[in-house]
C-alpha cells in the first residue's frame, strides 16, 4: 500500500467529511472503523440541519451559519464524485408561535436574522402556511429559509463512495500512517478523559408519507423532517440514562404521539423504521476539534451530538487546514482543552 498522509479513525459524518476535505486537497487518506460506514449515531434517520436562533450571536452560531451556507456545495461535490444522493435539500422550516410572548420574540429574532444572516436566509413570522404545518394556537408561524435536511445514512454512504472513487481505502482495521484524526464518537470522548463528554441516546422513527418537497417542522420539541425518498423522519428523544443504546421503547412512542398531535395530517401514516443510537455530546455541547494534547501528530474531530451533519462541511474545512497546512482556524470554544476539566 502506498504511504498514507492522513489516517482517519471513524467512518461517521465527521470522519468521512474530514477525509473528503483532505482528499480534495490532494492528500492520500485512509479511513478505519471497526463498525463500518455510519455504524454509530451518523447512521441515523432524522437529518434536521436546523440553525440556532438568530440572537446572542457567538462563535458557535457563526460557525454553524457558515457551515450551513457551505452545505449545498459540499453535498453537490459528493454527489458528483459518487453518483449518489445524500438527500440534501435546503427546504426551510416552519414552527408554531405558541403565545403573545413567543410572537414578540419571534419578530425580534426576525430583525436579528436580517442582520446576522447577511441577507442569505430569512426568518419571518407568517400567517398562511397551508396544510403542511404544525398546529398553532396563535395562528402565526415562524418560517426560516436556512434550515435544510439530509438523509444521514445516505449521506454517509455517498461520502464513502466518493472517497473510494478517489482511491481512499475504507477498512475495518489497519495501521495508522501519517497524521491521525480521531473521529470516534462516544468512545473517542471517553478516550480523551477528564470528563470531555458523554453519550446521549436518541430514538427516532420513519413514516411512509410523501412530503418530499415540503419544509421540515419543529413543534413540541419534535423534529418532523420530510426526506427526498418519500418518508418523513420523526425525532428524537434525548436520554442521559439508558441500558441499551440501540433499543427503541415507549419513549419513542411518546415522540410519535406528540408529532401527530402537532401535525395531524400524519395520522395513520405507517411507521416503516424505528431507530436508536448514542450521540457524542461534549462537555461544552460544541464540537471538539484540534490537536490531541500530548500526542504529536494526532488530532480530534468529535462531539457532533445533534448538529453534526450541519457542522460537518465547516468542520471538514478547518480540520483539513490544521492537519495538512498547520493553519489553525478553530474557534476557541471548540478547542480540545476547553472540553477537558
Amino acid at each position: 500500500m502506498a504511504t498514507v498522509d492522513v489516517t482517519v479513525r471513524g467512518a461517521g459524518i465527521f470522519g468521512l467529511s474530514v477525509a473528503w476535505a483532505c482528499v480534495q486537497r490532494g492528500a492520500r487518506v485512509q479511513v478505519i472503523d471497526p463498525g463500518g460506514v455510519g455504524a454509530g449515531a451518523s447512521g441515523g434517520i432524522v437529518g434536521a440541519l436546523a440553525p440556532h436562533t438568530p440572537e446572542r450571536w457567538n462563535e458557535k452560531k457563526a460557525f454553524q451559519f457558515d457551515s450551513l451556507m457551505m452545505a449545498q456545495g459540499f453535498w453537490d461535490s459528493v454527489a458528483a464524485a459518487s453518483g449518489m444522493s445524500s438527500g440534501y435539500g435546503r427546504t426551510g422550516r416552519i414552527q408554531p408561535v405558541m403565545d403573545a410572548r413567543g410572537l414578540e420574540l419571534a419578530r425580534a429574532r426576525g430583525d436579528e436574522a436580517a442582520r446576522l444572516w447577511q441577507g442569505r436566509a430569512t426568518w419571518e413570522v407568517v400567517q398562511n402556511v397551508g396544510d403542511w404545518a404544525p398546529v398553532s394556537p396563535t395562528g402565526y408561524w415562524i418560517r426560516d429559509t436556512l434550515s435544510a435536511r439530509v438523509h444521514p445514512r445516505q449521506g454517509c454512504l455517498a461520502l464513502a463512495a466518493a472517497l473510494t472513487g478517489q482511491g481512499c481505502a475504507i477498512r475495518r482495521e489497519g495501521i495508522d500512517q501519517g497524521a491521525v484524526v480521531w473521529a470516534t464518537g462516544v468512545a473517542g470522548l471517553r478516550d480523551l478523559g477528564a470528563g470531555a463528554g458523554n453519550g446521549v441516546k436518541g430514538q427516532a422513527a420513519l413514516l411512509s408519507f410523501d412530503a418530499r418537497t415540503a419544509p421540515q417542522l419543529f413543534a413540541d420539541t419534535v423534529h418532523i423532517v420530510p426526506h427526498s425518498d418519500g418518508t418523513v423522519a420523526i425525532g428524537s428523544t434525548s436520554e442521559r440514562e439508558f441500558e441499551d443504546g440501540q433499543a427503541t421503547d415507549g419513549l419513542l412512542e411518546g415522540v410519535l404521539e406528540r408529532a401527530i398531535a402537532a401535525c395531524p395530517v400524519l395520522r395513520g401514516a405507517p411507521v416503516v423504521q424505528r431507530w436508536a443510537g448514542v450521540r457524542p455530546r461534549s462537555r461544552s455541547r460544541a464540537p471538539v476539534l484540534g490537536a490531541w494534547p500530548g500526542r504529536a501528530g494526532h488530532f480530534v474531530a468529535n462531539g457532533g451530538f445533534k448538529i453534526g451533519f450541519g457542522m460537518a462541511p465547516k468542520v471538514a474545512q478547518v480540520m483539513a487546514d490544521l492537519v495538512l497546512d498547520g493553519r489553525d482556524a478553530i474557534p476557541d470554544p471548540f478547542r480540545v482543552a476547553v472540553n477537558l476539566v
